[in-house]
């Protein structure tokens, strides 16, 4: 019974590190835009997110205890040629992914940029197809169709919108493209990121990403007039960095270790919930019809690939 007990327990955090990883993220996006509306550019917000996390990580790294076992907490130092190898992964993962998908944020409606992340397991797919040589099956190809469609009518509805809330689409062409390069990530470096633990990995990607970001954003960086920013801007951009970069990602590295790879992806579908209820209520964005089409084409295609990995069809 105790043992029941325990497990149910570890299940049921489990499930909240991830609803609240999840909920973290939509909220990221009408936070991160509001933040981007008033005086913090998209290039500023790159900064900020890949710094102060790569500040958070290393910090994190010297108390692993404190959010790991001690056996997970204990990490062989990763040779010289791995940790050039975390540069790589930096680029695809976070320079390119967080890039894209920031500016897109900055630009789009973040109900469109919500939506639009929710296809990442679709890309990871054909990553994976590419890297891995996973096998692609029918099932998987109608999983694909269905999700790229939905992105696709995405992006034609912000073509055609006459309202910057409904969308713009260079914006969602860009959140579309974060996706696609994380999921590049997913696939070239899928064999080096499971040999260590989620803070090692992260505090050596986001402090070569910051070596990488800062010849581009630092000079727009240092000429914000800061005592002009008012200070809920600064909270907004605070949130996006140690919320939605450094804290979500240690829920859901803490959620992985007790939930299945589906269960997971299931949640994926909380962050443009989140993002909708959230971005409506403060008039930044609007839900439409060509919005709900989408959200569903996209979850029908990655419920069908997901079904199809989880039974080999």
């Amino acid at each position: 019974m105790k043992n029941g007990s325990l497990q149910n327990n570890l299940n049921l955090n489990a499930h909240l590190c991830m609803f609240g990883a999840a909920a973290i993220w939509g909220l990221m996006a009408p936070i991160g835009k509001e933040a981007m509306a008033h005086g913090i550019t998209g290039l500023d917000m790159v900064f900020f997110r890949v710094a102060g996390a790569a500040i958070s990580f290393w910090i994190a790294s010297l108390v692993q205890k404190a959010f790991f076992s001690a056996t997970e907490a204990v990490q062989p130092k990763p040779p010289k040629k791995d940790i050039f190898k975390f540069a790589g992964a930096g680029f695809f993962a976070i320079v390119c992914n967080q890039c894209c998908f920031t500016v897109g944020l900055s630009i789009t409606s973040p109900i469109n940029a919500s939506i639009v992340a929710t296809s990442l397991p679709i890309f990871a797919l054909l990553s994976s197809a590419i890297f891995l040589r996973e096998r692609i099956t029918l099932m998987k190809v109608q999983g694909i169709t269905l999700g790229l469609s939905g992105a696709l009518m995405l992006v034609l509805g912000s073509a055609t919108a006459n309202n910057a809330k409904a969308g713009n689409i260079l914006g969602d062409l860009l959140c579309m493209t974060s996706q696609c390069c994380f999921a590049i990530y997913l696939g070239l470096f899928k064999n080096l990121i499971g040999k260590y633990s989620v803070i090692t990995c992260m505090k050596w990607m986001f402090s070569f990403s910051t070596l990488l970001v800062a010849p581009f954003t630092l000079g727009g960086v240092i000429e914000i007039p800061f005592a002009e920013i008012a200070p809920v801007t600064w909270a907004e951009t605070a949130f996006v960095v140690f919320g939605g970069t450094f804290i979500a990602y240690i829920l859901t590295a803490k959620a992985q270790k007790a939930l299945q790879p589906t269960v997971v992806a299931m949640y994926n579908y909380v962050q443009p919930t989140t993002s909708t209820i959230v971005s409506v209520l403060m008039g930044i964005g609007i839900f439409g019809l060509s919005q709900a089409a989408a959200i569903a084409l996209i979850i029908a295609g990655v419920y069908t690939v997901n079904r199809a990995k989880s039974g080999n069809n």
